[in-house]
């Protein structure tokens, strides 16, 4: 299991805890979302499918995107 794939599996397990914007990137250029940043405030991550999700560019990153996070990476699979 990649460093990746258990970066996910926590994230899955605890979507709560203090997720940073880092962890975001490594998930990103693992999984091959594509992360364009809009400015200071926001950012977007696009699966292979062209489903997007549009991210704050705060830390840390609320349970609410983890989650939608994790379902984007799960759809492009």
């Amino acid at each position: 299991m990649s460093k990746a794939e258990k970066l996910l599996q926590r994230m899955k397990s605890n979507p709560k805890a203090d997720w940073t914007l880092d962890n975001i990137k490594t998930l990103c250029n693992s999984f091959g979302l594509v992360l364009r940043q809009r400015g200071t405030s926001h950012a977007v991550l696009t699966n292979s499918k062209g489903e997007h999700l549009t991210l704050p560019m705060h830390e840390p990153v609320k349970s609410l995107y983890i989650r939608r996070l994790i379902e984007l990476i799960e759809n492009a699979q």
